[in-house]
């Protein structure tokens, strides 16, 4: 599937701008950012520098138009030994957006993940309930958006060491718990690509997170 490059996004622009939004207060600025299932665009805020952003991928022309990535390694961890090309303990952060649901031994990649993160670093798994599943892994193609953020929950639940997992639906908004709140959710969710990252910290959650 991923033999041609595909240089396209698979969610739509509502979607990614909470996902570059959740970078922004999750991922500490200057920090060590690693960027698993990678492609040509990572979504990271264009105003943020970090101290270096690493990709990992399936496709190397991908990869290379990449303009955040300052390097990256080609690794298809459905059929290859999971083991990334990093440290123990040497990054901040780790993303994996729309892709989790293509992993067949997602155990072990969590594990990898944890590996890699600093104490109190942040793995950010991010999904959208209205992609394509065709090629995703039998638990996922009939599953809802509660059942499939539950199975990510699981994933972090394997390893341990890892924070309890929070699931976050929207994005610098304040809730809004009324009736009307719940219609224009609703709403909202049912016009474009319904947004869903787990979140989850190695060992503990910092105090304070970036804004």
């Amino acid at each position: 599937f991923y033999a041609m490059p595909r240089l396209c996004t698979h969610v739509d622009d509502a979607f990614l701008g909470q996902l570059t939004e959740l970078y922004r207060q999750k991922i500490p600025p200057g920090g060590r950012v690693f960027d698993i299932c990678s492609s040509w665009v990572s979504h990271l805020p264009a105003d943020v520098r970090y101290e270096e952003v690493v990709g990992h991928g399936m496709n190397a022309e991908e990869l290379q138009k990449n303009p955040r990535l300052d390097k990256f390694f080609v690794k298809n961890l459905n059929t290859e030994e999971i083991r990334f090309a990093a440290a123990d303990q040497s990054f901040d952060a780790v993303l994996c957006c729309v892709s989790v649901q293509y992993l067949q031994r997602p155990e072990e990649v969590f594990a990898e993940v944890y590996r890699v993160l600093k104490p109190g670093g942040v793995f950010i798994v991010s999904f959208s309930n209205r992609m394509f599943y065709e090629k995703a892994i039998s638990a996922w193609r009939d599953g809802t958006g509660f059942s499939r953020s539950n199975l990510v929950k699981q994933y972090f639940q394997c390893v341990e060491g890892f924070t309890k997992a929070e699931v976050i639906t929207e994005v610098g908004m304040e809730p809004d718990d009324s009736i009307v709140g719940k219609m224009k959710r609703f709403f909202k969710r049912s016009s474009g690509d319904p947004f869903y990252a787990v979140v989850a910290y190695r060992n503990f959650k910092p105090v304070v997170e970036s804004k």
